[in-house]
């Protein structure tokens, strides 16, 4: 997949969580308060909301104060506020330790980023207003799901972008048996809790390159979610015979 002209990326780190990621009902109230936080703020996919071909929305958003956005915060007081509520002390990217009221306050990692702001950079923010390919990153199966435009991925994920042209036969190939059988064969980093599917093994999944006639059938499937046809109509694209195919189905 190195080879094709696709990105991927890991999703968003924000150093603290519980002031960035905010639930659908405090995204009303700082909408309510100030109609321009709207602008900045985005619906969020965690690892564990990712399903094979779907995913469950949580209600859950992200403050995309991103480095790379050079957001002035001054025009975002709900925003600001809330961010605030959480302590100066913590959200500071220095790495500094505080006591505060008797408690012992850890701020973000130092950065040279405002306080406000995501511990990453995320340059490639504008991804997130495309249709993605997104995946758990520590996972005991492969699922990869697509998500909507304008959704944001958090750092227990990755995505692919720019697939617009490919995203069903990429999806289609993703989820299927032959590819978690290569994940098995090939995928060192394997505990208790899954895979640790990254970047550097996903870019080296063999897949073929698409087929218009294929490629319309695997969109119908995906979209009558006859999954289990889609895994046929792959081993047909790999020419496996019956032998290979048993040995992959027996999991």
């Amino acid at each position: 997949m190195k080879d094709w002209d696709i990105n991927i990326y890991r999703g968003v780190l924000t150093g603290y969580n519980e002031a960035f990621i905010i639930s659908g009902e405090k995204r009303a109230e700082l909408i309510k308060a100030d109609p321009k936080s709207d602008e900045i703020i985005r619906p969020i996919l965690r690892g564990r909301d990712i399903k094979r071909y779907g995913y469950e929305f949580a209600d859950l958003y992200l403050i995309c104060t991103f480095p790379a956005k050079r957001i002035d915060i001054e025009k975002y007081p709900a925003v600001k506020k809330h961010l605030l509520s959480f302590g100066m002390e913590r959200l500071e990217q220095t790495g500094k330790e505080h006591i505060i009221n008797g408690e012992r306050i850890k701020s973000r990692k130092k950065t040279n980023n405002k306080w406000f702001e995501t511990q990453d950079q995320i340059g490639y923010w504008e991804d997130f207003y495309r249709q993605v390919i997104a995946w758990q990153r520590i996972t005991k199966e492969n699922q990869f799901c697509l998500t909507e435009k304008g959704t944001v991925i958090l750092d227990s994920m990755a995505f692919l972008s720019n697939i617009e042209t490919c995203k069903h036969w990429l999806l289609a190939f993703l989820n299927s048996n032959i590819v978690y059988m290569w994940i098995k064969w090939n995928v060192s980093e394997y505990g208790d809790t899954g895979f640790r599917l990254s970047n550097q093994y996903v870019e080296n999944i063999p897949i073929p390159n698409p087929t218009k006639e294929i490629e319309a059938q695997i969109e119908s499937l995906i979209h009558n979610k006859d999954y289990s046809r889609i895994d046929r109509l792959v081993y047909e694209v790999y020419g496996l015979d019956a032998e290979e195919i048993a040995l992959i189905e027996y999991k």
